[in-house]
Order: C-alpha cells, then structure tokens, then sequence
C-alpha cells in the first residue's frame, strides 16, 4: 500500500518528505527493538488519542500532574502504563521527572521499551503536526506486520547525562560505529541511542522536515528549501517557546 502521496493536497510537497514519512510509515508496522508490530501502531494511534484527551487537559492545568487522578480517553488495547507514557510525552513533556522514568520497569514497561516509545510519539506526532498545520488529514495507519521484537540493546549504552542511558560521545563500534552523523552527537541526539533504530528513524524523519544533522552547518540556506535559516530558527525558536521546551 502507498502512504503520503498527497495527490489531494493543495501545496506542493517536497519528494523527500513523501519519501521519508513513507519509509518510515512501513517501519512503525515492524516489529521493532521492544515492541511488536501491532504494539507499535497501537503507540501511534494513542499519540493520536492523546491529542484530545479531557483528562490530560485537567491534569495539564494542576500544579501537579500526581494531584489529579482519573482515567485517559483510550481505545488502543494498550495497558495503562503504557497509555498514561504515551499522553505525558504528548501533552505534559516538561514535567516528566527522573523518578518517574526510573518507575516505569516495576510498573511494566522497561527502559528500553520506553525510549522506543517515546521515538514512535516522536515521529508520529511529528508527521501529524505537519498535516494538522497544512489541513492535510491524517494517514491512515498501517497495517501490522507480526513478529516478535529483536530485543538488542548497544552494549556500549552507559547511563549519566539523562533519565535514561545513552551511547557515550566517543569510540562507539560494531553497529552503532556510524550511529553520530559526520560524529555529531549532541544530547538531543544521544536521547535515544539506547534504541540505535529509533534515533535512526528520528534522525531520517528530521532530515526531511527541518535538517540534517550535517545541513546544520549550513547558517544560510539550502537550495531546497523555501525559506532560508534565519526564517527557519526563528519559527523553530517560536514554536519551542510555546511548547515549553526545556531543552
């Protein structure tokens, strides 16, 4: 099945954003590193649930978010630990707390499981927001693919700088030997390399719709692009600002 081919659409959409949120679509139906197919879609369609959901918005307004007790709106077949994980990273990311990401294995879901998640709720909101901004509907999810997840977890993943462990700045090998592009490893990067193919996905997905780790570099513009980088930072510093964005 063909997704994002936006035959509809009333702009024009670059071909590497067709090409990367396709590609990316067919992964996200993979059994990945933690979860299975079916999980993993079932993950991206709570970020979708989570987007309108009463009880974040009440528990959004509480000084506390644990002030507040109540249920999410949810009909994914996903346990409560794992839903309640995907609406805080959707509606109430800047008061995720260490101590709640280190509770998160007793109550179910592992490290591991969580940076994948968080990597799924990531790229999927990211897709959507581009739709919602254009008035694109949604694409529809896709079709699972069964399997069981690989469970591979980097040998080299230390914990330190975050919430969860990272791959360290330097001598990385085996797999991850190329993981930093051009050996660009900021924080924001090293997040999710716990879960190698997640950030890979990020790192894709980011490609297309913002920059490349290595167009970074480039302060003026790119040829491709319809606003030059100065515009681009600015809306980017605009829209972190609103979203509370710590980092």
């Amino acid at each position: 099945m063909a997704y994002f081919e936006y035959s509809n659409s009333p702009y024009p959409i670059r071909q590497d954003i067709k090409k990367e949120f396709s590609e990316f679509w067919q992964r996200l139906a993979k059994p990945g590193s933690w979860w299975t197919g079916a999980e993993r879609v079932a993950i991206a369609q709570e970020s979708r649930t989570a987007v309108n959901c009463s009880f974040c918005s009440i528990r959004k307004q509480s000084l506390s978010p644990y002030n507040v007790t109540g249920e999410h709106g949810s009909d994914s077949g996903l346990d409560p630990t794992t839903v309640d994980a995907v609406h805080r990273i959707v509606t109430d990311q800047n008061r995720i707390t260490r101590s709640w990401v280190e509770s998160l294995p007793d109550a179910g879901i592992s490290t591991e499981g969580y940076v994948e998640l968080t990597g799924i709720v990531v790229c999927v909101f990211s897709i959507d927001e581009f739709h919602r901004a254009l008035g694109l509907p949604l694409e529809d999810m896709p079709e699972p693919v069964s399997g069981e997840p690989s469970h591979y977890r980097p040998a080299q993943a230390e914990l330190g700088t975050g919430f969860v462990p990272m791959l360290p700045r330097e001598g990385l090998t085996g797999a991850e030997e190329n993981l930093w592009p051009n050996g660009r490893n900021a924080n924001v990067i090293r997040a999710l390399s716990l879960v190698p193919d997640a950030l890979r996905d990020w790192l894709a997905l980011s490609s297309a719709i913002y920059l490349s780790v290595e167009g970074m570099a480039n302060l003026i513009g790119q040829d491709d692009r319809s606003i030059n980088r100065m515009q681009m930072e600015l809306i980017a510093a605009r829209v972190s600002a609103i979203n509370e964005c710590f980092y």
